[in-house]
């Protein structure tokens, strides 16, 4: 399982979002030149984001995006699956029929590796991100500070 560029992108393009959020709406291209994404890319993924209520729009002179819950109320899995992202490991997208239409001998294992993966990104959430961020304070926040702060995340899950 790899997460493609669409999970990675939408959820630093919400955590900069929630960074930014005492200025009030965040415009795509604000994020777009801080992230380093296309911004076409970005009007793709925010549509997904809106249908799912992860964000809202602001229109007018300063709107831009804001929250569509609080951060500690939205998950990363929550972001990665509003944008259809898959983060199954099996062979089968888990449907069972592997090999020939049944099982493969792997099955379970693979299957089980992407419930703890969805576990996993369900509990963290957008507030946590935050924090750490702020405790981090960096000059501007890049897409590999995202992963950064995940691998910290499951270093500590691994060592508790």
């Amino acid at each position: 399982m790899k997460l493609t560029s669409k999970g990675r992108y939408a959820v630093t393009a919400i955590l900069d979002i929630a960074i930014h959020a005492d200025n009030g709406p965040v415009s795509l291209s604000d994020i777009s030149e801080r992230q380093h994404i296309s911004l076409s890319y970005l009007e793709q993924l925010f549509a997904k984001l809106r249908r799912n209520n992860l964000v809202k729009s602001v229109r007018g002179p300063g709107g831009g995006y804001k929250l569509g819950h609080m951060p500690e109320d939205i998950s990363i899995g929550m972001i990665i699956a509003a944008v259809n992202e898959n983060i199954d490991t099996t062979k089968c997208l888990g449907k069972g029929n592997c090999q020939n239409g049944q099982e493969c001998l792997t099955h379970t294992l693979w299957d089980k590796l992407s419930q703890r993966i969805a576990d996993f990104l369900n509990e963290i959430t957008l507030a946590e991100l935050v924090s750490q961020h702020k405790q981090k304070k960096p000059s501007q926040y890049k897409h590999q500070d995202l992963e950064n702060l995940l691998v910290i995340k499951t270093n500590n899950a691994q060592h508790s």
